[in-house]
């Protein structure tokens, strides 16, 4: 028989709800306690973040400024159920892994997919408007919480890889003026083609320079303000829905913006990206620029004064402790043949036929591949731990104001 086993505000959380998610965790490899005592542990941590999780899905809903769309929510489960699909070498077993996870049918699983995207999105909604209005400052941890953090989750942590730290400027090419004339004209003779009517996708598809976005005609996926580059997210935040905009010009070249929803501090949107041509000549002209910038550092001219001068400000300029085997390849041929510290030679980045760029680093530390200690990831820790607290304290505070009866 099922039966209530809390029940916080007005609604009921379920046995079968607890089981639910049991199952779900057993699915995932999560080892079950074999005895009496240890399940019925299990079965409270089980019910206790159910419990967190409705305060927060109830708080976001009775928030008026927190909107979740169905197509927003449909188009998540759609990619998720995507993403699942593509585990499995066959429909067999992925219906046998269904089955495991206690779900009848396919169907099923999309139903409680959607219920439970619905709720992720509130709850970081909620935490994202609380953080904005201050209400969700980490709160810093002891030393003592920091190292019993450590002591309970050290055996999961892996050994340490080998990485590097570095400081760098990147020249890039920039286009002449004829170049920029001739894609600015690309750029509006598009706008009014689109204007007549053209699909906006098959165009994208086309001419679009965004290798990421292209073969999705252009798709950006929702995002909030300071993701975009300023000049862009100016554009797409006046726009209404279903506009196109004017050529936007950033460092990247002329945009093409359609908004397609909008929501509070939140679009939709698609592009396309032209970018002019770069003439040998301008590539000529940057590695000159690169080669004097490294002699000039190699001179012990400033750092900072030459990034601002002459680096690209969409590059990053510093790097600290980045694992050797994620950094790209051009990097981890440099640093691998040289391991000593210091300036290295300029080497290209990027594509050499078509649009190269030229990097100056300085390698500043270096570590072996060893074993990772609690000073290693102390900082990482009081940063995970800070939002644990203040998310704890938030909670804390809605238990106080929302009825809870546990009958577990």
């Amino acid at each position: 028989m099922d039966r209530i086993v809390a029940v916080v505000g007005t609604r009921a959380i379920l046995t079968s709800q607890v089981d639910e998610q049991l199952v779900l965790l057993q699915s995932q490899g999560q080892p079950f306690p074999p005895d009496s005592a240890g399940r019925a542990e299990a079965r409270r941590r089980i019910l206790d973040r159910m419990i967190e999780e409705e305060l927060l899905v109830q708080q976001a809903e009775r928030d008026t400024t927190i909107k979740v769309t169905d197509q927003e929510i449909q188009d998540q489960v759609e990619q998720s159920v995507q993403n699942v699909r593509r585990q499995f070498a066959s429909e067999l077993e992925f219906q046998e892994q269904l089955r495991q996870a206690n779900f009848g049918s396919v169907e099923e699983w999309r139903r409680w997919l959607t219920d439970q995207q619905r709720r992720q999105i509130l709850t970081q909604r909620l935490l994202e408007v609380q953080r904005q209005k201050g209400k969700l400052r980490p709160i810093p941890p002891t030393d003592a919480q920091m190292r019993a953090f450590w002591e309970q989750n050290r055996g999961q942590v892996q050994r340490r890889p080998p990485v590097v730290s570095f400081r760098q400027i990147v020249v890039t090419p920039k286009p002449d003026s004829a170049a920029r004339a001739q894609t600015l004209q690309l750029a509006e003779s598009l706008v009014a083609v689109l204007h007549g009517g053209v699909d906006f996708a098959t165009l994208a598809r086309q001419y679009s320079r965004d290798s990421v976005s292209a073969q999705n005609g252009g798709e950006l996926g929702w995002f909030r303000r300071g993701v975009m580059v300023k000049s862009f997210e100016n554009a797409v935040f006046r726009l209404r829905p279903g506009e196109i905009s004017d050529p936007v010009e950033t460092e990247f070249g002329f945009h093409i913006i359609q908004l397609q929803r909008a929501q509070p501090a939140e679009v939709l949107a698609r592009h396309i990206l032209l970018t002019p041509a770069i003439a040998p000549t301008q590539v000529d002209i940057a590695r000159r620029l690169a080669d004097s910038v490294h002699a000039r550092l190699a001179a012990g001219a400033p750092f900072d004064s030459l990034a601002r001068a002459a680096g690209d400000p969409n590059e990053s300029k510093l790097a600290e402790a980045v694992p050797v085997s994620q950094l790209p390849p051009d990097y981890q041929q440099l640093v691998n043949a040289d391991t000593t510290l210091g300036l290295k030679p300029v080497f290209t980045i990027g594509p050499e036929s078509e649009r190269p760029k030229f990097a100056i680093l300085e390698v500043t530390e270096r570590q072996a591949e060893g074993e990772v200690t609690f000073e290693d990831v102390k900082d990482r820790i009081r940063e995970r731990l800070g939002q644990d607290l203040a998310i704890k304290h938030y909670l804390d505070q809605l238990r106080r104001q929302t009825y809870i009866d546990i009958r577990l």
